[in-house]
């Protein structure tokens, strides 16, 4: 798994406790991967169909850098599915897993799910 992008996390960023509001790593989550499911598919027309379990491992507070671990789980024929792993920078420990987040691509004028033409072992050797 490549860690790809981190982020500061900052007082707006935080909840009624002091640590990281699941909402908005859920943000950080769904914007990261789509940009990964850009990069890989290279095209803009996805849109987010599904992400599946998403466990919550241990606080991250004001000061810390999270960063993004993403991996492509599978490919289908319209779809790309990823898994993204949030952990803090310095101590690697897991803040949150998200696992089977589905993006799917669309005809840009019918809005329909339609092929993107990649495999999953085209993806094997990429690199960023």
């Amino acid at each position: 798994m490549r860690f790809l992008s981190r982020r500061l996390v900052m007082p707006y960023d935080l909840n009624y406790a002091g640590s990281l509001f699941g909402g908005r790593v859920l943000q950080w989550i769904d914007e990261e991967s789509a940009i990964y499911a850009i990069c890989k598919l290279d095209t803009n027309v996805l849109v987010t169909k599904h992400i599946g379990a998403v466990t919550f491992e241990s606080p991250a507070m004001q000061g810390d850098i999270v960063e993004f671990g993403l991996v492509t789980k599978s490919v289908g024929r319209t779809s790309i599915t990823v898994t993204c792993l949030v952990r803090n920078k310095v101590t690697k420990k897991t803040i949150c897993l998200a696992d089977d987040i589905v993006f799917v691509k669309l005809d840009p004028d019918t809005r329909e799910p339609t092929p993107h033409g990649k495999t999953l072992e085209m993806f094997a050797e990429a690199t960023f």
